[in-house]
Order: C-alpha cells, then sequence, then structure tokens
C-alpha cells in the first residue's frame, strides 16, 4: 500500500497517511467487502482513490499536460525531432544505471510530470506488477482505457527522458 500511495502522491509523509486512512477504511467498511474481487484488489482501489483524492487536495504540484510530453508527428506520418530521437532504444540501457542515484532521481522527476491518472495506471502496471484486469478494477475503469491510459503514460515517460537525457548511446 505503501509504495502504491508514494507512487501515485510521491511524497513520502503522505503515502504513511494514505496507508493510516486506508487502514481505517477498510476497518470500517470491511463488513460492505462484498467478495466480487479478490480481497487485494479491493484494497488496491480504496488505496488508489484514497491517493487519488489527497492529491486533488494538494495543487501545489505542477502537472504537465500530456500533450506536452507526447512525441509530435508530421503531417505524411513520420514522427517529428532529431534523427536521434527517433531511432531512440532505451531497451539497451542496463538497469543498474536507471537505478543508479542521478538517473533515479531524473526518472522519479519524469514519472512526476505524468497526469496523476496516467501515473496511477503505470505504477500499479509496472511497479505493483498487476495484470490489466487488476489495474482496471484498482482504478475503476474498463480494461480497454487502462491499455489505451498505459499505452500513453510509456510514451509520454519515453518522451519525457529521451528529451532529458538525450538519445541512448
Amino acid at each position: 500500500m505503501y509504495r502504491l500511495a508514494y507512487g501515485i502522491t510521491r511524497n513520502p509523509a503522505d503515502a504513511e497517511e494514505i496507508v493510516q486512512d486506508v487502514f481505517l477504511q477498510v476497518v470500517r467498511k470491511g463488513t460492505g467487502f462484498e467478495g466480487r474481487a479478490a480481497l487485494a484488489s479491493w484494497i488496491y482501489r480504496v488505496t488508489t482513490n484514497v491517493a487519488l483524492n489527497k492529491r486533488r487536495g494538494k495543487r501545489y504540484q505542477v502537472e504537465t499536460s500530456l500533450d506536452d510530453v507526447l512525441p509530435t508527428w508530421e503531417a505524411d506520418g513520420h514522427r517529428a525531432g532529431p534523427r536521434a530521437f527517433l531511432v531512440a532504444n532505451w531497451s539497451e540501457r542496463p538497469d543498474a544505471e536507471l537505478l543508479s542515484g542521478e538517473a533515479r532521481r531524473i526518472l522519479e522527476e519524469a514519472i512526476d510530470r505524468l497526469p496523476e491518472h496516467y501515473r496511477a495506471v503505470l505504477i500499479l502496471k509496472d511497479v505493483e506488477e498487476l495484470s490489466n484486469e487488476e489495474v482496471a478494477t484498482a482504478v475503476g475503469d474498463s480494461v480497454s482505457a487502462v491499455k489505451t491510459r498505459l499505452h500513453r503514460a510509456r510514451m509520454a515517460l519515453r518522451e519525457i527522458l529521451t528529451r532529458r537525457l538525450g538519445p541512448p548511446a
């Protein structure tokens, strides 16, 4: 719960408070759990909702419109931008480099720039490793909407990192 809350809020104190709120809600509303989904899915949904509500109450952080961070396209359908961005291949970067201090901070800043509903789906799927169905249950949306948001979030994240770090060597 803490990892998910922190992934959405990006604030340790808020994440701790969210975990406490989730425990309180589970205790208070536990009898209302109908069993239509797994208990873990229900807790993910409660955590996601509490974290999103917490972020909505704090608008001091600047979010970037997703349109500003997605790649742009030429009229002929080709991607616009320097040639190096066109052939950027992030799959060959070692995990250790991405997890190192400065690179990790850059990655966290890039995730912070995503709108909250895209960030939530990305965290649930790629950090918590939930299935698309479980993510859909957690955020209260359809599987197809989750897939679309996840694709857009990944594209935006890749674009932000490419602009910040330049093309991979």
